[in-house]
């Protein structure tokens, strides 16, 4: 008896078995072929997306190689098209080019190309940061004190490797603005930041001796 049951048991779960195949038939070839055209679709994106980056990869090239201070306006016009591509790699390069070179002399407008690739472009985020110091240097000459501190928060409230390069940025701020208190007040916190520059920890402490000592 004990036999019997356990040759039924087997069976009876394969009629079971096969029972769930033909009763889901069409729900089951309908997820399959579903899982197959995602699996499609990333593939096919993912390919996409690697071409267009060497396309921008090879137009930024081109446009660095062949650049002429002279006659920049081609220039000028395809960099900000790179930026507004939104690339991760290249829309900050390009970007970077516009301000070593001076490509763009409107700050309203090279403000704009800041913002998209801090809030727009996804980066790693010590290149964010890395672009938001360099957007409050590229504007500490003529922007006050709350503008400057409200570009950089982002990074003053973190664990940035840029973060002792904002407090460094901050202190020459007020030193030019004669406000020596204020500077010595970002300086000190620079000294005492655990994961500091260490460069930027020893100018710290000679503009402290040399300039701030009481």
């Amino acid at each position: 008896m004990e036999e019997e049951i356990q040759i039924i048991n087997p069976i009876t779960r394969r009629e079971k078995f096969k029972n769930f195949i033909i009763k889901n038939k069409k729900i089951l070839v309908m997820s399959v072929s579903s899982i197959i055209i995602i699996i499609l679709l990333l593939v096919f994106y993912s390919e996409i997306k690697f071409k267009n980056q060497i396309k921008l990869g090879n137009k930024y090239n081109e446009i660095v190689l062949s650049y002429e201070k002279t006659n920049n306006q081609n220039s000028e016009e395809e960099l900000i098209d790179i930026i507004q591509k939104k690339d991760p790699t290249y829309s900050p390069l390009a970007l970077n080019f516009i301000i070593d070179n001076e490509i763009v002399n409107d700050k309203i407008k090279v403000n704009e190309l800041f913002d998209i690739i801090i809030e727009k472009t996804n980066i790693e985020n010590e290149i964010k940061n890395l672009i938001i110091y360099k957007k409050a240097l590229y504007n500490s000459d003529n922007i006050n004190e709350n503008d400057l501190i409200n570009i950089l928060n982002p990074i003053l409230n973190s664990e940035s490797v840029w973060k002792s390069h904002s407090l460094y940025l901050l202190a020459e701020y007020f030193l030019s603005k004669n406000e020596k208190q204020k500077s010595k007040e970002f300086l000190v916190q620079i000294i005492e930041l655990e994961n500091a520059n260490s460069k930027i920890k020893v100018e710290a402490q000679k503009r402290i001796n040399r300039d701030l000592s009481d």
